[in-house]
């Protein structure tokens, strides 16, 4: 007689694990048709075909060169603000401060830039950078270490300091280093040696090595979340915060570190707006990439391919919306905050999936429904 083999423990935890995600990937995909049918059908009570709409998004999202471009453009910072609210998520803490550690990380880079114009140029750009990822660090960790050593919440802190980070990057635009050419609230200009170059693949639209240090960044947090024993340590004060303390883990070191690494994350996006594309801090640059980034995450699922997916898909719904004014008759380019709006709905909607979940339940052993 044959012997049957059991499976081993390590090879049951990996097929469960590799189901489990399995699952999230397809609910996460679901979701997305589900909110954009749902999206399609209000154009239809609108008055306009569905179908043209769609095709109207699809091409203004990837209908040329520079469309495309423009959608990989606006997907860069996103992607860069939900892996900081992802990496929050975590670790058991919601940052609702992206928008305010953006701006200041914007602000340093275009502060260094305008203040120390003659830097060599390929260090600039490095340098910048980094006052960009100090500058966003230092404001992320402000909340985490009220939350770790008074207890305060960090969901009215960082709302709070998002107020903060505005009313002072206006003061240094307006009153400190104003630029005298203009009449918009902005900053004098960087250096010509802090410019990062844009790719000339996409006819002219301001796509800049941020983009690759975004997919570079992602990489790095999936790596530190689960294969290294400080992302092991912020996953388990996450999930479980008395256990891991049982372990000797000590959730509040870990939650400075964690807000930390999601304000330098957002910080990030100054890299592009001010070294790739503007050359300068405007007031008012970002058009909310900071709350826009907590529906990448939860849309990605606080994961970084997730998340790199998620911001491709409200990058693509930002531009193609564009369009909608012209080619349209009733419908404008807000369609993507409905449609946004949307989809996180259907991602959001637990009780939907559980439902369907076991409903399905019988069919997967059998497929006639039998017990």
């Amino acid at each position: 007689m044959t012997a049957t083999r059991n499976p081993s423990p390590t090879s049951a935890i990996a097929a469960a694990r590799w189901s489990r995600s399995s699952r999230q990937i397809l609910q996460a995909v679901l979701a997305v048709l589900l909110g954009l049918g749902a999206g399609l059908a209000v154009t239809w009570v609108a008055g306009e075909n569905p179908w043209r709409v769609l095709k109207v998004l699809a091409n203004g999202a990837f209908g040329s060169r520079y469309d495309l471009g423009m959608t990989l453009f606006y997907a860069t910072p996103l992607i860069f603000t939900g892996l900081s609210v992802a990496v929050a998520f975590q670790a058991g803490l919601f940052n609702i401060g992206a928008e305010g550690q953006l701006t200041l990380g914007a602000l340093a880079a275009a502060v260094v830039g305008a203040v120390w114009p003659g830097v060599w140029a390929p260090l600039a750009p490095l340098v910048a950078g980094l006052a960009a990822l100090v500058a966003g660090t230092a404001w992320g960790a402000i909340p985490g270490w009220l939350r770790a050593r008074r207890g305060s919440h960090e969901v009215i802190n960082t709302i709070m300091l998002n107020f903060v980070a505005a009313g002072l990057a206006s003061y240094v635009a307006l009153y400190l280093l104003k630029n005298p050419d203009s009449q918009n609230p902005e900053t004098r200009p960087i250096g010509p040696g802090y410019t990062i170059a844009q790719f000339g693949a996409f006819g002219g639209a301001p796509v800049s090595a941020a983009l690759p240090l975004a997919i570079t960044a992602a990489a790095l947090v999936w790596i530190l979340m689960w294969r290294t024993v400080l992302g092991f340590e912020l996953r388990a004060v996450g999930q479980n915060e008395a256990a891991a303390r049982a372990a000797g883990i000590e959730p509040g070191r870990l939650r400075i570190i964690a807000l930390s690494l999601a304000g330098g994350l957002a910080g990030l996006v100054g890299v592009g707006e001010v070294l790739g594309n503007a050359g300068k801090f405007k007031v008012g640059f970002s058009p909310e990439y900071g709350f826009i980034g907590i529906a990448v995450a939860l849309l990605g699922r606080n994961q970084p391919a997730g998340v790199v997916a998620a911001a491709l898909l409200f990058g693509a719904l930002h531009k193609g919306s564009a369009e909608l004014d012209l080619e349209t008759e009733h419908v404008t380019r807000e369609l993507s905050l409905v449609l946004q709006a949307l989809v996180i709905l259907s991602v959001s909607a637990e009780g939907l999936w559980s439902w369907l979940q076991r409903s399905a339940a019988p069919y997967a052993s059998d497929p006639y429904g039998k017990p």
